[in-house]
């Protein structure tokens, strides 16, 4: 209990110093559709990395193809869905790619 209530001042002396009033996205909504995307097992180590910015190449990619996939599905034009879909097909090719390059090396490190 201690401990939290430390924490707690100090945030709250953060606070009324305007510490918190310049943050990065400050005001826009959290976007959290790939953190619940996770597996439940997974969430915390990958949310881990990606505040230390050391995510996989797999993850990188994977988060390329959702997003690409929402801006196909979001475009405006049969021109921007077209280029949007040629994109996302690149992606999941690098994706698929740097899946089959994992489970290989995996495959070659057991005994």
């Amino acid at each position: 209990m201690p401990f939290e209530k430390l924490a707690e001042r100090k945030i709250r002396e953060a606070f009324a110093a305007g510490e918190f009033d310049n943050l990065p996205n400050a005001g826009s909504r959290l976007d959290l559709e790939s953190y619940f995307s996770m597996p439940p097992h997974l969430r915390m180590a990958f949310s881990i990395l990606k505040s230390a910015n050391c995510l996989p190449a797999e993850v990188e990619l994977l988060n390329d193809v959702a997003r690409l996939e929402a801006a196909a599905a979001n475009a405006a034009s049969a021109e921007e869905r077209a280029r949007r879909s040629a994109e996302l097909q690149q992606a999941r090719l690098r994706l698929a790619l740097a899946l089959e390059r994992l489970s290989a090396d995996r495959s070659r490190r057991r005994p």
